[in-house]
């Protein structure tokens, strides 16, 4: 088995999360995009071939431990052309730290001619390999991501980031599209961060995304913006690519504190 992953399955839907999940706001928390895409490609498994998940809608409900989680699951919705899956993640303690709903579209062949939307952004070749600031020692996510920008810089609240996985999401298991583009997804406040995270937090309680189509190859593009409020609140919109071009959005409501626990005025 290989030992760099994100996690490991110890049971009928429980799963052990490693090191490697490490998020950048405390030692012991996930970040949320690991569990994001777990939850999510096992929701996913529940519609088969013939359905595609289009929307996923997460809630971090506390923060993620890293150690052994618990998945409940099941269909809100069992229609013939749409699906609609639900979750739950628990910790050791039987708190839910995480719920999700997956929306699935069945899968048909219209005599359309369709383009996909052109790439209007810088290939992840030319992009510049960077590292995120707050990286701290290995294991963690930062180090388990590969990270490149193709325009702006951390701090500008404005960027073009790619990214991809240097190791499965689950065991020896090649990940979904849908899960690699979760993984990532969850960083478009991360990427595009307007405020310092040594001075500030800027923890995202939830995170949606819409796909008009599947992620091709392993390279997963955020062409994401974070707007904020001096009263705490922000939003990251990010618009997700593939190396041929956009395949949908995400979104991030933001939680922004201070860390030193009194608000800038």
């Amino acid at each position: 088995m290989n030992q760099d992953t994100f996690f490991r399955k110890v049971g009928d839907d429980r799963f052990e999360a490693t090191q490697w999940t490490r998020g950048p706001w405390s030692p012991s928390h996930q970040h949320a995009g690991p569990p994001s895409a777990l939850v999510a490609g096992r929701l996913e498994e529940m519609v088969g071939d013939s359905f595609r998940v289009a929307r996923v809608a997460i809630e971090v409900t506390r923060p993620v431990p890293i150690g052994t989680l618990h998945l409940e699951r099941s269909f809100r919705r069992e229609g013939r052309s749409v699906k609609v899956m639900t979750g739950r993640l628990f910790d050791q303690d039987r708190k839910v730290v995480m719920s999700a709903e997956a929306l699935a579209l069945g899968i048909v062949e219209l005599d359309l001619e369709t383009k996909r939307p052109p790439m209007d952004e810088p290939s992840p070749a030319d992009s510049a390999v960077v590292q995120f600031p707050f990286q701290d020692s290995d294991p963690g996510y930062a180090a388990a991501m590969e990270l490149r920008f193709g325009r702006g810089g951390f701090g500008e609240g404005d960027v073009m980031a790619w990214m991809r996985m240097r190791m499965p999401l689950l065991d020896d298991t090649e990940p979904s599209p849908l899960e690699r583009v979760l993984v990532a997804a969850d960083s478009g406040n991360g990427v595009s961060q307007r405020v310092s995270p040594l001075e500030f937090t800027f923890v995202n309680p939830d995170l949606t995304v819409t796909l008009h189509h599947s992620a091709e190859e392993d390279w997963v593009g955020l062409a994401a913006r974070t707007e904020l409020d001096r009263t705490g609140a922000g939003v990251a919109d990010t618009r997700l690519y593939d190396q041929h071009g956009p395949i949908g959005r995400g979104i991030q409501t933001l939680l922004i504190r201070s860390r030193s626990g009194t608000a800038r005025r």
